[in-house]
């Protein structure tokens, strides 16, 4: 799946959706504003997947005022939420990097 600002990119949290805000504070609408954040920085594959198929993907979220990183997985055609959390310094280096 390539990633485009045609229109706004969004993951389906439906699976992980309770367990990011409970263990990391980071509710899935602002995972969702770093995956569209036309400055993001994505990683191909995320060097923590097990599997290979996992992608990560550092931003911006407005709302929540920092920089965040979030996993996603393609899985039958659809862009799922896994994870994310605040970046910590090394992801804020690279996001930084990039603009």
């Amino acid at each position: 799946m390539t990633l485009s600002h045609t229109d706004q990119v969004t993951a389906d949290w439906t699976e992980r959706g309770e367990y990011m805000p409970a263990r990391h504070g980071i509710h899935p609408a602002w995972a969702n504003e770093v995956i569209d954040d036309p400055e993001r920085l994505v990683i191909m594959p995320d060097p923590a997947s097990k599997s290979g198929r996992a992608v990560q993907t550092i931003g911006w979220s407005y709302t929540a005022n920092r920089i965040i990183t979030v996993i996603t997985l393609v899985d039958h055609g659809r862009l799922h939420g896994v994870n994310g959390w605040v970046a910590n310094s090394s992801d804020q280096r690279l996001y930084r990097e990039e603009d």
